[in-house]
């Protein structure tokens, strides 16, 4: 119990924290922008991309073709002649104002990340100082295998990459503390 008790007050802060880190802070949106003519590039995207959502990188090659040599070669002088574009592509919209479906997932999301902290930091009688080193390898742990291969093979923007590792950096140990301190308080009393 102590240990779900320890996650719903993680997963809290967490939330808390990255509510103050997007609107407050704006670590969210480091490394965005706007485009120069927005209604150019929306007007081609159904055209160029068609009806399927999902993600999209251009220039791009059927991987079927990646063995032929003609085809790679077609591929690697159309890459370094074009821009690069990583998207997320929704054919028929969203409203990006509208988070009322995405509040709740990244409740749930830093919920069950606290949970999984919280059982690691909860296997042994860990000081409260080995509790906080924890957490501090967990997000770092986490951005290294998630964002920084997003960064060396999608191209995210160096900043943006930068930006996420101090969001979850301070995140996890202002949520990790939280966690260490209810573990170890639980603990000391039924030892």
């Amino acid at each position: 119990m102590r240990v779900l008790v320890a996650a719903l007050m993680g997963g809290i802060v967490m939330f808390l924290w990255g509510a103050v880190a997007h609107m407050a802070l704006g670590l969210g949106e480091v490394g965005m922008r706007q485009p120069v003519s927005e209604d150019t590039v929306l007007a081609s995207l159904q055209p160029g991309l068609g009806n399927s959502p999902g993600v999209y990188i251009l220039p791009s090659i059927d991987p079927a073709k990646m063995h032929e040599k003609a085809a790679m070669d077609a591929y690697s002088a159309k890459a370094k002649g074009s821009p690069y574009a990583f998207m997320v592509y929704l054919p028929q919209g969203d409203d990006l104002s509208d988070m009322s479906a995405q509040l709740p997932r990244q409740w749930a999301s830093d919920t069950l990340s606290a949970l999984a902290l919280a059982f690691v930091m909860s296997l042994a009688a860990f000081s409260f100082a080995t509790r906080l080193s924890i957490a501090l390898a967990a997000s770092v742990f986490a951005w290294l295998s998630t964002l920084v291969p997003y960064w060396n093979w999608y191209r995210f923007p160096t900043n943006f990459t930068v930006a996420a590792l101090i969001e979850q950096v301070i995140g996890w140990l202002i949520a990790g503390a939280v966690m260490a301190w209810w573990l170890g308080r639980n603990h000391s009393r039924t030892a």
